[in-house]
């Protein structure tokens, strides 16, 4: 039973350790086709038609489902952390000469402890992550602000490495350029990562990574 059980938790986390099951095509991730809007009646007799109108100065800033978004990713956090304890105690005890039943008994014994304990820990943490990635406008919530969702894959001599995007913006968010700052995403889900040997050279095996769970220490 327990055999069993240690071979189905290795097993577990053989799958879990890799993103070997991210696929490339997963159609979740698939670009918004844009939305078409319906041709307007044409007006006879007259000159302007709204079907055929061209806007020279429009804003070409994402604004409805299927428009393109540049996200700038400068995201970086860094955390620190420090604690340290210290204890100490003494005590002692000693017993003086004494009578018991009108005789002198001379005990002339002491006892004494002393207990201490030092402790300090440390913990710091660098994360850095720069680039843009152009994704699409999924939905045009009811406030007017854009949910957004777009992925990039790179195919590199030792595998693929791929980036993943989702989140809220507000339209006034977006530059001039039509870029947004990744930062200013609203519920962000940010994933990078990798597939293939390289990726896989950076982790440690399931064998190692189950005696790291079951070690007492």
């Amino acid at each position: 039973m327990t055999r069993s059980l240690l071979l189905s938790l290795a097993l577990l986390l053989a799958g879990c350790m890799s993103n070997q099951h991210v696929k490339q095509d997963d159609a979740a991730w698939a670009p918004a086709d844009p939305v078409t809007p319906s041709p307007a009646a044409a007006t006879s007799g007259a000159i302007f038609q709204a079907g055929t109108a061209l806007v020279l100065y429009a804003d070409q800033r994402a604004r409805q489902v299927g428009d393109t978004v540049t996200v700038n990713l400068v995201e970086r956090t860094d955390a620190s952390k420090q604690s340290s304890t210290s204890s100490a105690r003494d005590g002692s005890v000693s017993i003086p000469t004494g009578t018991l039943l009108g005789s002198a008994l001379d005990f002339n014994t002491s006892l004494s402890s002393k207990q201490g304990f030092d402790g300090k820990g440390e913990s710091s943490q660098s994360n850095r992550l720069t680039g843009s990635i152009t994704v699409t406008v999924h939905e045009v919530l009811p406030n007017g602000n854009l949910r957004v969702r777009g992925e990039k894959w790179l195919t590199l001599n030792q595998g693929e490495e791929f980036i993943r995007v989702a989140g809220m913006i507000r339209p006034r968010d977006i530059g001039p350029d039509n870029s947004v700052a990744s930062f200013k995403l609203a519920d962000a889900r940010i994933t990078y990562s990798g597939k293939g040997s390289l990726a896989d050279a950076n982790q440690i095996g399931w064998l190692g990574r189950l005696f790291q769970i079951i070690s007492p220490l």
